[in-house]
């Protein structure tokens, strides 16, 4: 049972927001055009309900807060400061305002897909381009299942070969500006071009070993790779650290196989078809 009703809980957050302000800031102004932002963005992105708009509707003095906002502060406050200066659709990488979430199954592809999107000419930061790792492909269904129905801008969702039934799951919830794709074979790791993948091994193991194709044999490329980790690099394979390393030796649009050039086409194309 709530102690307060929503108008009260609004009031005495604002209070003690504002008067925390004020212990930093000596600034007072009596401007609420970034408030009205908030609500107007808030509005835009999710499914809100009537009590979560009272307590958007507040006098937070935020004008004051952004003059505390600096270079080293969060993106998600710089990009508060900007909408001070009547620049919320900037074309600097701030991330925000969000316009389509990218769901995927694991860090390589959290990692990678941004990069390889960079040189396919869609930086996700300048874009608003939220991408997520849910930690497994039944995570990924229980996590687009729960944005559908809170947000309403896209949701693309890429998923492994091997998630067919996930994917059915998926196109049930689906509205029409979401879009799923399906990998052809394998994972992400089975996407990544070997020419890539032997690069960025070499310069790692550098004079002490060297991985050529025949270090390739395996149908999938996560079983090539920990068995090169074993041997040649004498510790496990983790595909955290293996993305990193990947992504640090992207360099050009030979480093982008044909899928993965795809699946950055159909993100553009469900990002930008609902702004037209």
């Amino acid at each position: 049972m709530d102690i307060f009703d929503y108008s009260s809980l609004k009031y005495y957050a604002q209070s003690i927001i504002n008067n925390s302000i004020s212990e930093y800031c000596n600034i007072d102004y009596d401007d609420y055009e970034i408030n009205k932002k908030l609500t107007e963005y808030e509005n835009t992105i999710f499914n809100l309900t009537p009590e979560t708009n009272i307590l958007l509707d507040n006098n937070i003095n935020y004008k004051s807060f952004i003059t505390l906002i600096n270079d080293s502060s969060p993106i998600n406050l710089k990009w508060l400061k900007s909408l001070s200066m009547n620049n919320q659709n900037n074309d600097l990488p701030l991330k925000f305002p969000i316009k389509l979430v990218v769901i995927a199954e694991g860090i390589t592809e959290e990692t990678l897909l941004p990069e390889f999107a960079k040189f396919c000419e869609l930086d996700f930061d300048k874009y608003g381009v939220q991408m997520i790792s849910a930690g497994g492909k039944n995570q990924v269904v229980k996590l687009f299942y729960t944005f559908a129905e809170q947000l309403k801008i896209p949701i693309f969702v890429l998923l492994d070969s091997d998630a067919k039934e996930n994917y059915e799951q998926i196109k049930l919830r689906m509205r029409k500006f979401d879009k799923i794709h399906l990998i052809n074979a394998g994972e992400f790791e089975d996407i990544l071009p070997i020419s890539l993948i032997k690069k960025a091994l070499n310069d790692y193991f550098k004079n002490l070993n060297s991985v050529s194709d025949n270090d390739f044999y395996n149908e999938r490329m996560v079983e090539n790779l920990e068995e090169i980790f074993k041997i040649k690099g004498f510790h496990e394979f983790k595909k955290s650290e293996f993305a990193q390393l990947i992504k640090n030796h992207i360099t050009s649009n030979i480093d982008i196989s044909d899928e993965i050039s795809s699946i950055v086409k159909e993100i553009k194309l469900t990002l930008f078809s609902l702004h037209r």
